[in-house]
């Protein structure tokens, strides 16, 4: 018997042991399966963090990087259109040589001569074109050709570089008309980044100075005097709010008896239970004709509504943009046919080329008004095609950002994969 009793009390030992050591395998296996889903995880939720960030940065870097191509393109363009021009002589500068050197062969050592000498020269040079002294293929180059165009898009318009052919001239109207737009949407997108950037770091400054003033306020005696007016705020009844009387019982409830006038603290309650029972219309009528400081106040949160209102309908504003082209086309065109009948040097070209140019804010100065006192009468027709413009500028970034959109839609549903249907 009691070697049955230890065969027994040893196989059941056996037994326990086996359970023991199967359990501790089975932990070892699932801490093995853990830890390589971990390490096999972290290069997933590295691939997504990298993917979201990609995605994230995509749309502005697409802005940026399409005016740089931009930029480039328009600088090849013109460095090959006006920089292979060739160098034709005029008249007009013939006749400046020549007048030149009438100037310098009456030189002479005489001082009062010599100070009317430089007072021709001045009224000569004055006359002269610069295109005359500039040497197209040094000027305009790949580099000067860039810079040129970043003048144009930006509407800086330094004026030393500035198209001399006709073609050239056209071409920088074309540039400008789709450059403007592009770069205002590079603007408004870099704005907002910059925004957000400010935004959060003054936050983050406020949050920063509320923790030092605090820490230097809860230091000492100051920490346990705050906590006493605390208290005694509490002790008090304040209705800042119009409530019910059972939610002022129920938040009074907890707190210690405290002297005060009953009869006049519900008298409020119910006064307040009444404004809240009563129409709406009715109260805002009897305010405003009680009240004449109401009434003006009224009229001013009406005004200030009329300035919150601008440039909501310009948002709203959907036509078709070429619509908008021909609208510039015609207003530009009928300036450009008004302005030659006083001012001689220019044709119809000339003078559409220089309202396209004012009125997009570009102003290369490169043409010069006889007289300029008459346009001087142009300056509503100034401001009505600047109005123009803007809106066909928005219009255009507009159009920008939905062209945008479909191509990397077209895009992203070009490398999806395709579904495969299976009959039924």
């Amino acid at each position: 018997e009691k070697l049955s009793l230890a065969a027994k009390a040893f196989t059941s030992s056996f037994f326990f042991l086996k359970i023991v050591s199967a359990s501790q395998n089975y932990i070892l296996k699932i801490k093995k399966d853990k830890l390589r889903m971990a390490t096999t995880s972290q290069p997933l939720r590295s691939k997504t963090t990298c993917e979201k960030i990609f995605w994230a940065v995509f749309p502005h870097a697409c802005f940026i990087l399409s005016l740089v191509i931009y930029a480039f393109l328009g600088a090849l363009m013109f460095s090959l259109l006006e920089g292979t021009r060739e160098v034709k002589v005029s008249e007009e500068y013939r006749t400046f040589l020549q007048n030149l050197m009438n100037l310098t062969r009456e030189l002479s050592d005489n001082v009062t001569e010599n100070e009317k000498f430089n007072a021709e020269i001045r009224e000569l040079f004055s006359t002269a074109d610069p295109v005359w002294f500039i040497n197209p293929e040094e000027r305009w180059n790949f580099f000067g050709s860039l810079f040129f165009c970043c003048t144009v898009f930006t509407t800086v318009g330094y004026g030393n570089t500035y198209p001399v052919t006709r073609s050239g001239k056209y071409l920088c109207m074309l540039y400008a008309l789709f450059g403007i737009p592009l770069m205002f949407l590079v603007l408004t997108d870099m704005g907002d980044i910059l925004a957000t950037v400010l935004s959060k770091s003054y936050n983050k400054f406020r949050k920063l100075q509320s923790k030092i003033l605090a820490s230097k306020l809860c230091s000492g005696s100051t920490c346990s005097k705050r906590n006493e007016l605390k208290s005694r705020a509490q002790s008090k009844i304040v209705i800042n709010e119009p409530l019910t009387i059972m939610e002022v019982l129920r938040s009074q409830s907890g707190m210690k008896p405290v002297k005060c006038r009953n009869v006049e603290l519900f008298e409020m309650l119910i006064a307040r239970e009444n404004e809240n029972t009563q129409p709406a219309r009715n109260k805002s009528m009897e305010r405003w004709s009680s009240c004449p400081e109401l009434a003006r106040e009224k009229t001013v949160s009406r005004v200030i509504e009329n300035f919150d209102k601008i440039g909501k309908e310009l948002e709203k504003l959907d036509v078709p943009i070429v619509l908008m082209v021909f609208v510039i086309f015609v207003y530009i065109s009928c300036a450009a046919a008004i302005l030659p009948n006083w001012e001689k040097s220019m044709d119809f070209q000339e003078a559409f080329y220089f309202c396209f140019i004012t009125l997009t804010t570009i102003g290369f100065g490169d043409t010069k008004l006889e007289h300029p006192k008459f346009f001087l009468f142009f300056s509503l027709y100034i401001i009505i095609g600047m109005e123009i413009v803007f809106i066909a500028f928005k219009l255009g970034q507009d159009r920008l950002i939905v062209l945008y959109k479909k191509v990397i839609s077209f895009c992203a549903e070009k490398n999806m994969p395709s579904k495969k249907i299976y009959p039924k």
